[in-house]
């Protein structure tokens, strides 16, 4: 059992050194100030998902199709944006990043299992700074 120890913090400090090349890059933790998280039973909505929504109609639109529960909020996307993500398993956990060239980094942590429909993770994160998602240029107001 000393062994497993020993394993886990060395392995622990392999993904502590892998990271400081990260935030030497320029990239800096973004804050998800709202988050909605549920499950859509019908699969193909999936495939239409977008990797972010930068206006209220588009909101608006996602929020029927997958049929949100929650409250549909009112946001300024002048100031904020929404950033989503979406698994066949049971669960997705979400963080981002911005590098210094303006390029958010939305990234994804899912279980591997596979079971019907599927899970999302809406979050609300300042626009200030951010050019692209994922590389993908936001469209001009």
């Amino acid at each position: 059992m000393r062994w497993l120890g020993f394993l886990a913090a060395w392995s622990c400090v392999g993904l502590f050194t892998l990271a400081v090349p990260e935030v030497r890059a320029g990239k800096k933790a973004v804050k998800l100030t709202q988050q909605w998280k549920g499950s859509v039973a019908d699969e193909a909505l999936q495939k239409g998902a977008p990797d972010f929504i930068a206006n209220q109609k588009a909101l608006e639109k996602l929020w029927k199709e997958w049929k949100i529960e929650h409250k549909l909020p009112k946001l300024d996307f002048r100031k904020e944006m929404v950033i989503l993500g979406t698994t066949r398993g049971s669960m997705l956990i979400f963080s981002a990043q911005l590098d210094d060239k303006g390029n958010l980094h939305v990234l994804g942590f899912e279980t591997s299992d596979l079971v019907p429909g599927f899970r999302y993770v809406l979050a609300t994160v300042p626009r200030e700074g951010i050019k692209t998602v994922n590389k993908k240029p936001l469209p001009s107001e």
